[in-house]
């Protein structure tokens, strides 16, 4: 992946290298992003048993608000010049989450959700480290926010398994 060279040099104070080494967080970040909303629809769309009703309204709020998620990550790349990563292709080179296979059990399905969402956590987290390093306060102000969203729904999600 290259920076786009037509148009107008990105100056914001951030070198291309810096900015390149950010981008690959945020295309990893996306990719797990973008992986977990298919996985949360999946199972919104196959979930069955005595929690039908509360686990698939929980999981379309879940994978709405990781679809807007996955246009913010998207757009911060775009601002620091490089394009997105876009494909199934792509998200399955850079994802740290599996897919999974057939249709679990609605506490497996949990589970799995659980793990997703902290997998994206462990990602984001990777990426502090260069956006530290060249003060870049958007990248991280948008990384903070979704360690805190990921994060709380993996204890909400936990909390339902806890009998």
């Amino acid at each position: 992946m290259q920076a786009q060279s037509k148009g107008i040099a990105i100056n914001i104070g951030i070198s291309e290298a810096d900015r390149k080494e950010i981008v690959d967080g945020l295309s990893r970040l996306l990719a797990d992003t973008y992986t977990l909303y298919l996985k949360t629809h999946n199972f919104h769309w196959n979930v069955t048993g005595p929690m039908f009703q509360t686990l698939h309204l929980m999981f379309e709020t879940q994978y709405t608000e990781l679809a807007l998620a996955v246009d913010l990550i998207a757009e911060r790349i775009r601002a620091l010049g490089f394009p997105a990563p876009g494909t199934y292709s792509d998200f399955a080179r850079l994802s740290s989450i599996e897919e999974t296979p057939g249709v679990p059990t609605a506490d497996e399905m949990i589970r799995l959700l659980v793990e997703g969402q902290e997998a994206v956590v462990r990602t984001a987290r990777s990426v502090f480290p260069a956006t530290e390093r060249v003060n870049d306060e958007p990248t991280a102000d948008l990384l903070t926010q979704r360690m805190q969203i990921h994060e709380k729904t993996a204890w909400m999600l936990r909390s339902l398994l806890d009998q």
